[in-house]
């Protein structure tokens, strides 16, 4: 019989106390594959807790893919196969000059709600408090403002990264494995420099398509690589001789889907297989999960030193903070130091001492909060006003637990193409899964409902006008 001493929570939630002691009893294997789970009822009866604390806790597992549930029959343990590791020296590649390639911007169109682009709304920006925390840091910091930063980033945010990383994530990383750079996009390219031009990438499809062009521009080989319900395909990954695969397991886009452990294993098997695999973990909008706990990291099940963790303050401060940074592995610290340190940080330090300041005070915490229950108030209006509209008869939506965008699936006769136009001639930018796969694929009549961007006061026209679009 399954069963835990609750005097042993402590202070921790009684529903995480016995997701953690079922998640440790999984991976110990003491709870085999295809076990069946007491019902909630029975269980929390016997534990003496209430049923919506053994609910959170099943649900947290689900989530993560611990465990999967059969209508009318339960919960039972799921297959999770765990790699068998072997430890190999990592072969030192020759390092190439990158080529960048500019973008030609877009050019602006003005629509009444943006539901594509990742604008933060100016309303949401801490500018008072990072005001004051720059003048603060101009007089208290005259001298290191005026030295050239180094390589990696100034110590300060490099350490404050990491305490961010320790308290959200649970990740145990040490300054100098974290690199600062101006945005993903140019740590993509550093990262092409570090592993050498002769290495093929792989990255999802569908998937976000910038990705795909930096590679391309960098000049590399890149390979798209279909998903299934619970991510990246790995007979396809095998298929396609892939050196480094580029995932966003947290939260997908634009499908979010939630990677299940199972899967992030079997990533992780397929890199241990030889030296030059390693894989990149995109963790860009994990701040913004409305129901349990953050999915864990897949750096943080790493025990190789194959995972390149990877995150920006783009999506949880502004889209135009243009400060990201990385994890390296220890197997590629010394690879980093010896060809890529002639190059100084592409952050100015007056940012850097100015964010490090907001990470140290507390100040980013607060933020994240703030704006977690702000994303949270205007996805459920968004999904009330939908409710309300004429859209409830056509419309199923998914994926609106996590991350900062939902999927509408819309019964219609209509293309993809014709919804996109239909909307715009409304003063609606939308975009539809459909347009974002490689390789074709055919009307998904699924629109990818970005909010981060949308401000409460225009939910209830832009949901009119987009029923008007669609009718």
């Amino acid at each position: 019989m399954l069963t835990y001493s609750m005097q042993d929570a402590g202070s921790e939630s009684l529903y995480l106390y016995i997701y953690r002691c079922i998640k440790n009893d999984i991976l110990s294997g003491a709870l085999v594959s295809g076990t069946r789970l007491p019902s909630k009822r029975s269980f929390a009866k016997q534990l003496g807790v209430s049923n919506i604390t053994v609910e959170n806790a099943y649900a947290i597992l689900q989530s993560e893919g611990y465990v999967y549930s059969l209508p009318k029959r339960g919960f039972f343990v799921s297959d999770i196969t765990f790699p068998s590791f072997s430890r190999t020296d990592s072969d030192t590649f020759g390092i190439a000059q990158s080529h960048w390639e500019d973008y030609f911007p877009r050019p602006h169109i003005s629509y009444f709600a943006d539901f594509v682009s990742n604008r933060t709304v100016p309303e949401n920006f801490p500018f008072s408090i990072w005001a004051r925390l720059m003048r603060e840091t101009i007089s208290a910091k005259s001298n290191e403002l005026m030295n050239t930063p180094p390589c990696g980033g100034i110590p300060e945010l490099r350490l404050a990264i990491c305490s961010h990383l320790k308290q959200f994530r649970n990740m145990n990383v040490r300054p100098e494995q974290v690199i600062v750079g101006a945005g993903t996009d140019y740590l993509y390219s550093m990262l092409i420099q570090l592993f050498g031009r002769d290495k093929t990438y792989a990255i999802e499809d569908p998937g976000y398509e910038k990705i795909a062009k930096v590679y391309r521009s960098n000049g590399v080989a890149c390979r798209y690589i279909r998903m299934d319900s619970s991510g990246i395909r790995l007979s396809d990954l095998e298929h396609q001789n892939a050196d480094i695969v580029h995932i966003s397991p947290a939260h997908h886009y634009p499908t979010g889907i939630v990677m299940p452990v199972s899967r992030r294993y079997e990533l992780l098997r397929w890199a241990s297989q030889t030296p030059d695999r390693y894989i990149i973990e995109d963790d860009y909008d994990s701040e913004f999960r409305f129901s349990g706990k953050p999915i864990p990291t897949l750096q943080s099940i790493d025990t190789l030193g194959k995972v390149i963790y990877m995150n920006s303050f783009t999506k949880s401060l502004a889209s135009t903070i243009r400060i990201s940074y990385l994890v390296l592995p220890d197997a590629l610290l010394r690879r980093y130091y010896d060809t890529l340190s002639f190059y100084s940080s592409t952050v100015s330090n007056f940012e850097q001492y100015t964010l490090a300041a907001f990470l140290e005070e507390g100040y980013f915490e607060k933020h994240i909060n703030r704006m977690r229950n702000h994303y949270r108030a205007v996805r459920d209006a968004l999904l009330k006003e939908i409710a309300a509209s004429t859209l409830a008869d056509c419309t199923t939506i998914t994926e609106e637990e996590a991350g900062l965008h939902f999927l509408l699936h819309i019964r219609t006769k209509m293309s993809d193409d014709a919804l996109v136009q239909k909307a715009a001639e409304n003063g609606i930018h939308i975009a539809c899964l459909s347009g974002y796969y490689h390789s074709g694929t055919p009307d998904s009549h699924a629109i990818i409902m970005n909010y981060s961007g949308i401000t409460l006061a225009a939910i209830p026209e832009a949901i009119r006008r987009l029923s008007a679009a669609l009718r």
